[in-house]
């Protein structure tokens, strides 16, 4: 074979290894883009939207007071027993026996003292007692006259005591004034509640929640909204999982979740937070509200560590060897 045609056939070797290298990581390259070239969609919270109480709330606040009291007057010398204070009494129950007549309970109730304040004389000889109905509470409170179309008798009332932090009563609106005070621009209005338990005592200071409009609507999480000047959207998810941008008209918020008055049906499936990672018309990873927190139960970390456990396994042979030839040596 002559020099030339060697070498001739020589290039054409190297060009040809070069070209199927060169081929092969072409086609290699693609099969790898195609396969990790998509991202996997990303894992959003949704929740469904739903039907829940929505109601407005008028706060004041007020003093507790017996629904009903009695006093008397009594000198001290006319006293013939002891009289048994903060006791319970039923009607007709003598209260004091004096030297000349009996008090007597007019209604049931409770015995308390009131003495008369020290700069009055007649006080080192009479004392003051009290009659006092606890079984039910009321409490006169002011409400602003903006609110005032909105006050009717048998509104619901929230009540706490700072003696009960935690507990609420319940109560309701008994009664209210004719006329708005010119003074403090409010309405004269009466609470009234049942106290049974006598844990509410007169004088306590009571925090008062009037309730009115209350109604049904259809909700969705505050955190699902999104303001864009004057409107309001949320991203709705539909059967594919795809997210659609969706203007609604929202109302009042409540706990924790806005009042959805036109834009979605109830059980409308949506994005509930992460709004900030999704735009119109990606497809996500649904992840329903509250999942995140039984991840904790999940096998993942525990395969994870005895696959571990397993490849530590492995060598520990060698650990064994190198544990007997320091034996040896000693």
């Amino acid at each position: 074979m002559k020099t030339s045609t060697k070498i001739t056939s020589i290039v054409i070797i190297f060009f040809l290894i070069i070209a199927t290298v060169i081929i092969g990581r072409t086609m290699i390259g693609n099969h790898f883009k195609k396969k990790f070239s998509k991202r996997p969609p990303p894992g959003i919270i949704v929740t469904s939207t739903q039907e829940r109480v929505f109601e407005n709330i008028v706060s004041t606040y007020g003093t507790a007071a017996p629904i009903q009291t009695q006093s008397f007057k009594i000198e001290k010398y006319e006293i013939l027993k002891p009289i048994n204070y903060n006791q319970k009494v039923k009607k007709g129950d003598v209260i004091a026996e004096l030297k000349n007549r009996k008090v007597i309970a007019q209604f049931d109730g409770v015995i308390g003292k009131r003495e008369f304040s020290e700069d009055i004389e007649v006080s080192k000889s009479s004392i003051l007692i009290n009659l006092e109905d606890t079984s039910s509470i009321y409490c006169d409170v002011d409400i602003p006259e903006i609110f005032v179309p909105f006050i009717k008798v048998g509104l619901p009332v929230d009540i706490k005591f700072s003696g009960y932090k935690n507990k609420i009563y319940k109560g309701q609106v008994d009664s209210f004034a004719s006329r708005i005070s010119e003074d403090t621009r409010a309405l004269a209005t009466r609470i009234k509640m049942d106290n049974a338990s006598g844990e509410i005592l007169p004088g306590s200071f009571l925090e008062i929640s009037i309730k009115y409009d209350v109604r049904n609507g259809l909700s969705a999480p505050d955190t699902s909204t999104i303001v864009e000047g004057e409107n309001v959207f949320i991203y709705k998810v539909d059967e594919k999982n795809k997210v659609m941008k969706t203007k609604v008209t929202i109302g009042d918020r409540y706990l924790g979740f806005v009042e959805i008055l036109d834009g979605l049906n109830n059980g409308d499936k949506i994005v509930a937070e992460g709004t900030k990672k999704v735009r119109p018309n990606l497809t996500i990873r649904p992840i329903e509200k509250g999942a995140k927190k039984n991840q904790g139960n999940s096998s993942w970390g525990k395969d994870k560590s005895k696959k571990a456990e397993e490849k530590k396994g492995k060598f520990d042979w060698l650990k064994n060897i190198f544990k007997k030839s320091d034996k040896e040596k000693k």
